[in-house]
């Protein structure tokens, strides 16, 4: 639980002075708050920042196009460098696309599964350039980190909503 005092949070285990002088070592005493007016409050409601915007407020699941408030599509802006003297930002061909929660999950599976497979390509380039065999347990792991990749990867897009792509990304098997 949390306390405020004069609608302001307030630690209840740290020493306070009230505003006639008199010094508390800290709030416990329920007796003390009372005196002085410190209200109990409930806890607020936690949500996962990673998926929402509050409480209640989901992140955008997939990517979206972006458009003007006329409709009109909008395009990513680039340096128009013709004039040194007066370089001015201009529309590209490419879209502007916010990314969702999709995207950027799955753009994070494949980094973490880089970053595994990483510690063993050097033996990957070893058998390419040398014919040197790759132990068969390094084999079986990297397919294991290839394998578990695909099926989140696959999981992430088949999601309708974002309590389904909290699910598959607190069930990922990483060996």
């Amino acid at each position: 639980m949390a306390f405020t005092l004069n609608g302001q949070p307030i630690s209840i285990d740290r020493a306070y002075t009230a505003s006639d002088g008199t010094k508390y070592p800290n709030l416990r005493n329920p007796e003390i708050r009372a005196k002085l007016g410190v209200v109990e409050v409930a806890d607020p409601e936690r949500y996962d920042e990673r998926f929402f915007w509050g409480v209640g407020n989901p992140k955008l699941l997939n990517d979206r196009e972006e458009v003007d408030e006329n409709g009109n599509p909008m395009f990513v802006k680039v340096l128009n460098n013709t004039d040194p003297a007066n370089p001015v930002m201009v529309d590209s061909d490419e879209r502007l696309v916010t990314k969702g929660l999709k995207s950027q999950w799955i753009a994070q599976i494949k980094d973490t599964a880089g970053k595994l497979l990483a510690q063993t390509d050097w033996m990957v380039i070893r058998k390419a350039e040398r014919g040197v065999e790759i132990p068969q347990t390094v084999q079986d792991k990297r397919a294991a980190v290839i394998a578990e990749a695909d099926r989140i990867e696959e999981a992430i897009k088949a999601c309708n909503n974002v309590n389904e792509l909290i699910f598959v990304i607190n069930n990922q098997s990483w060996e």
